[in-house]
Formats: C-alpha cells, sequence, structure tokens
C-alpha cells in the first residue's frame, strides 16, 4: 500500500480503543495511521509497537514521547513527522470512536476542493450523542464565542475531526504553536483562514467516548475563551 493519507491518533491510556479502531479505520479508507503516545501507562505504545510490526506492518507508524505532554503538542509533533514524508492529506482523529472511521471517505473527497475540511457537528445533518444539554451548550457557545471574535463563518471551530492538505500545515509556522484542546483546534483553522486558505465544514455525528476517560478539561476549556483574543489581536504576524 502506497498510500498520501496519513491519519493521526494522539493516545494516552487508549489501548483498550485502539485494538477496535485501527481495523476501522482501515476498513473505512486508503491510509496510514501515525499514533502519537505520550507513554501511556497501560502499554497503549507498547501494542501499537507490535501491531506495526506485525499485521500492520507498512501502514501502522509510532511515535513516541516522554510522558503526557497534551494534545496539541501531540499533534504538532505528528505533523512534523507527515511533513518530513511525502503525504499529502493529514487527518486529526480522536482514538475513543467519538470521531467515526466512516466519515474519512468524505473529510478526504472533500479536501480534492477545499484546503482544510473540518468535521462539524453544527451544521446542517451534523449533530452529537449521549451529551448533557450543559456540554452542548458549553461546546455551541465556545464555538460562537470564538468565530464572533475571530470574524469567522466555521460553525464549529473546537471539533478536532479534521483533515488538512499538505500545503496548509507547510504555511504554519507550527513551532509557534504551543495551545492545548479547544485553543489548538481553534488556532490551526484561524491560521489557515489568515494564510488565505479554503476551508470548508462536511456534517459528523460526534459520539461520547464508550470507553476510558475524556482529556478535556474545564481549565483547557477555559483557556480557550480567554485566548482567542491573543489570536486576534496578533492576527497581523500570524500570517
Amino acid at each position: 500500500m502506497n498510500t498520501l493519507n496519513l491519519v493521526i491518533i494522539p493516545t494516552y491510556n487508549e489501548r483498550e480503543n485502539i485494538t477496535r479502531l485501527l481495523p476501522a479505520v482501515y476498513a473505512a479508507a486508503d491510509v496510514h495511521v501515525l499514533v502519537v503516545d505520550d507513554a501511556s501507562p497501560d502499554g497503549t505504545g507498547d501494542y501499537v509497537e507490535e501491531l506495526a510490526g506485525g499485521p500492520y506492518a507498512g501502514r501502522l507508524f509510532l511515535l513516541r514521547r516522554a510522558g503526557k505532554l497534551g494534545l496539541g503538542t501531540a499533534y504538532i509533533a505528528g505533523f512534523k513527522w507527515a511533513l518530513a514524508r511525502n503525504y499529502q492529506r493529514i487527518i486529526e482523529m480522536d482514538a475513543d470512536f467519538s470521531h467515526n472511521p466512516r466519515y474519512l471517505p468524505e473529510l478526504l473527497a472533500a479536501s480534492e476542493t477545499a484546503d482544510l475540511v473540518l468535521g462539524s457537528r453544527y451544521v446542517p445533518g451534523g449533530g452529537v450523542r449521549n451529551w448533557p444539554w450543559h456540554r452542548r451548550l458549553i461546546s455551541q457557545g465556545g464555538s460562537l464565542y470564538a468565530r464572533t471574535i475571530l470574524g469567522l463563518s466555521v460553525r464549529d471551530l473546537t471539533g478536532g475531526f479534521k483533515c488538512f492538505r499538505r500545503e496548509v500545515l507547510a504555511a504554519i509556522d507550527l513551532d509557534s504553536v504551543k495551545a492545548s484542546g479547544y485553543f489548538f483546534q481553534i488556532e490551526m483553522t484561524y491560521r489557515a483562514h489568515l494564510k488565505g486558505f479554503k476551508i470548508r465544514e462536511i456534517p459528523i455525528v460526534f459520539d461520547e467516548r464508550t470507553a476510558g476517560k475524556s482529556k478535556m478539561s474545564k481549565a483547557i476549556f477555559l483557556e480557550a475563551l480567554f485566548m482567542v483574543w491573543r489570536l486576534r489581536l496578533g492576527r497581523d504576524q500570524l500570517r
């Protein structure tokens, strides 16, 4: 298999999920997978390494990190890994099945005519399942808040299921991106917008994780609320 598409999956204690996720990803699309593991105590990295040397040899890769360093830096490390190789489309994807692999073909197809494709919960046809009302309110409110301040038309700024064309990541100064969580997703999309890239949203239904513990926290969400102003005030330096 000589694919030009890479799916980046950050992991921390995701062995239970990754066992089921990898077959579903490979069944859905012609992709390679890079797992960026933050020294998971449950042995996620060791398990992925076994698979990469066995049944998934040549299409599964592992990038080990020294500890739990954050979602944003995991993706940045993955982006740099992809840019050092010949991948043309790079997809962000959670390990917990909240991002359904069945949408991978749609993300890749949409990237034929868009530079950055967002799997969106808040466009017609999109949605969320198994979320309490207050979490829906926080998520939608956060996206509205950010897009109002930043002057964007994107409806789902905090989502993490997205496909970048290589040119987008190559144009962004990845070393200057320091954020985690919600703010990381906002910042990457905003930077792509400031560079003039075409952004498109396609509908997805987001499912709450069924195993493991969410890595998102109130602190990370509050960080996003304050840091969007940093983006707005510093936009001229980001162009």
